[in-house]
């Protein structure tokens, strides 16, 4: 039986060069849910995830992902297991076309994996993907282009998706509907972990909040809860985040 947990970090260290950003991080992820990491610039949010998908050597300390050691695994090794990352800011093919960009994302998937039935599934989902599919991914908005980052990433059907600052360029009305994408994946039984500007928007969807400070979690509760605590706006995010009434 799985255990609540899909994912932990072990006094994680890891850094850039000379320079270490992640000292002794440890944290839970809860399986199936939604949980956001807050943080002042610098804390270490991006490194974690980094480090997490294999692009950034940890010093020291271990990574558990659906109770397997992963530490240091590949990316391509991990899209196999069930992990996906969508980084900050835009990152598509602009020369090649949407199908082809999307199609990309089942170059990792693994052992009989059904790459017409997948598409077609995120054709479905994403209906402007079918109607642009023969289009330059560059003739996209900046809206549509990460609906296609994300559909790209669920292709193989992950477990977890680690998403860093998904609402970056987006306006208001298009944020709402990706909040509400990520209740969806919820719902089928996908993990989403990410990294948000907008912190009080992104708690307010999710289920549970991770501050970072320092390279260390700091906090790790409900969202309703960190939401509600007048401390965390002062100390983390300039007094931006208004305490809200917990739920």
């Amino acid at each position: 039986m799985a255990t609540e947990d899909i994912l932990q970090f072990e006094d994680v260290v890891a850094g850039y060069g000379k320079e270490t950003i992640l000292h002794g991080l440890s944290l839970t992820v809860q399986r199936n849910a939604i949980t956001t990491i807050i943080g002042p610039n610098g804390a270490g949010k991006s490194t974690a995830f980094k480090a997490c998908f294999g692009m950034l050597p940890v010093r020291s300390g271990r990574i558990f992902f659906d109770e397997r050691e992963i530490t240091n695994l590949s990316p391509r090794a991990l899209i196999a297991r069930g992990i996906c990352y969508v980084p900050q800011g835009r990152n598509i093919f602009p020369e090649l076309s949407v199908q082809h960009n999307l199609e990309l994302g089942g170059v990792a998937a693994p052992k009989g994996f059904d790459l017409a039935s997948r598409m077609e599934a995120a054709m479905e989902r994403f209906p402007v993907l079918r109607r642009k599919g023969r289009q330059q991914a560059s003739t996209l908005s900046g809206g549509e282009q990460k609906m296609l980052e994300i559909a790209r990433g669920l292709l193989p059907q992950p477990k977890l998706m680690l998403i860093d600052e998904p609402s970056i360029g987006l306006s208001p009305i298009l944020v709402e509907e990706l909040f509400g994408l990520f209740r969806e994946m919820r719902a089928r039984d996908i993990t989403v972990l990410m990294i948000e500007q907008n912190a009080k928007r992104a708690l307010e969807n999710s289920d549970y909040g991770i501050v970072l400070e320092l390279g260390r979690a700091r906090i790790a509760d409900r969202a309703e809860k960190i939401l509600a605590d007048s401390r965390i706006g002062q100390l983390f995010l300039g007094g931006g985040l208004e305490p809200t009434q917990a739920a």
